[in-house]
């Protein structure tokens, strides 16, 4: 008797696992509505472009690669759509995520189910100071945007301005989640230490209406470099209020967004002109420091008929890239698996499209991704930092933005 309900239950376990036996399933956490969903459809539009590469290649583990959505706009909303995709779709794994405090709760539920959480784009410090078994960033983290954001100030804004870093003033705004409070902090104590003077800090919400003060408090301090750290619609608003206020230091710096068709099409070439940006790597590179850039966006292109909408993708790309090579060494989807084989990984900088290299930290931390600075020059980007990654020299004209 107790034989035969043992093999009931191992007939029953099966047909409960058969369908998802046949692909390998990859669960995908970003905001696919509300006001951030152009930009987790532009993460999934990098998976998936990295996904067709490695099934036209044979797949994973015997498996066709398959991405599945979660939707998920809040720390809630990432808790249930890890759960559903754990639960009723039977996912092998996690990616994510464009926002920072979505992937902080998605990734500690995926835990609870033993699941891979792999975070390709999520920015925030104590991501990865948690050290969750489950969790390994393949990007770059907020602490990366903020040195290289200082480090471009020191190499080519202020060389910009005709003055050394000891002689600038810095005004630090930011959006004050975790993502741009880690920023800023970091740049204010290197700023510091380089000698800057940071003349004034200021916090927003990135679903603000009204950003007028904001403006009006860094405008009193006149500073020569006013840098932004912000989501999409706060740094438009931010910038659009910068217009109005007649608000003009002599530098201005977006970090991690302000690069993008949106924020062209809201701010006009005229508004954009001269701006620099901390951003996520574009493809407008050097082939030498970036190679497959080109080859990532003729490939982005042909498949979904335009320019990329925003430079995330080709991270997210980059980062589906790097987890099939370590799945394939892994063996596995196991978090332990990946965690060592990941460990094992050592690529130099320049191996991937993105100018990536792979190194990760004992809390799995991508220790080579680095972001770029690129600068608004007649209505196209160019990348101005570093140095060896310009596509040409920051003085001629980039291509214009599609």
């Amino acid at each position: 008797m107790n034989k035969a309900i043992a093999l009931a239950a191992l007939t029953l376990a099966a047909h409960m696992t058969a369908p998802y036996a046949a692909s390998l399933k990859v669960g995908a956490i970003n905001p696919y509505s509300g006001p951030l969903a152009l930009y987790g459809d532009e993460l999934a539009r990098g998976y998936q472009l990295a996904i067709d590469e490695i099934n036209a290649a044979g797949g994973i583990h015997g498996k066709q690669v398959e991405l599945l959505r979660g939707d998920a706009q809040t720390p809630q909303q990432g808790i249930a759509a890890v759960e559903k995709l754990a639960t009723q779709d039977g996912v092998d794994l996690f990616i994510g995520t464009y926002s920072s405090a979505v992937a902080n709760s998605a990734s500690d539920a995926a835990m609870r189910f033993n699941k891979l959480y792999w975070d390709t784009n999520a920015l925030g410090e104590d991501l990865t100071e948690r050290n969750l078994p489950n969790y390994i960033r393949s990007g770059p983290n907020a602490l990366t945007f903020a040195d290289v954001s200082v480090e471009a100030i020191r190499d080519v804004v202020a060389p910009s301005l005709g003055k050394p870093l000891s002689d600038i003033k810095v005004w630090i705004e930011h959006e004050d989640s975790i993502f741009g409070t880690s920023i800023a902090k970091r740049q204010q104590e290197l700023l510091t230490k380089a000698g800057a003077t940071v003349v004034g800090t200021g916090k927003h919400n990135f679903r603000a209406i009204d950003l007028n003060d904001a403006i009006l408090r860094a405008k009193r301090a006149s500073p020569d470099v006013w840098i932004n750290t912000g989501y999409v619609p706060d740094t438009n608003l931010l910038l659009r209020s910068a217009r109005t206020q007649g608000f003009k230091p002599g530098a201005r710096v977006t970090v991690a967004t302000g690069d993008t068709k949106e924020t062209l099409e809201a701010i006009g070439k005229d508004g954009l002109e001269g701006t620099y940006v901390i951003s996520y790597p574009h493809p407008q590179m050097s082939a030498k420091y970036a190679p497959g850039a080109q080859d990532y966006l003729q490939k982005y292109r042909a498949k979904y008929g335009t320019d990329p909408i925003a430079p995330q993708s080709m991270t997210a790309y980059t980062g589906v890239k790097i987890l099939a090579d370590v799945l394939k060494k892994a063996k596995s989807t196991s978090p332990e698996a990946v965690r060592k084989a990941a460990a094992s990984m050592d690529l130099p900088i320049s191996s991937t499209a993105t100018g990536y290299g792979v190194k990760f930290s004992d809390k799995m931390q991508n220790e080579r991704a680095r972001p770029t600075m690129v600068q608004w020059q007649n209505g196209g980007l160019a990348t101005t930092y570093p140095i060896d990654a310009r596509e040409t020299p920051a003085t001629t004209a980039a291509p214009k933005a599609q």
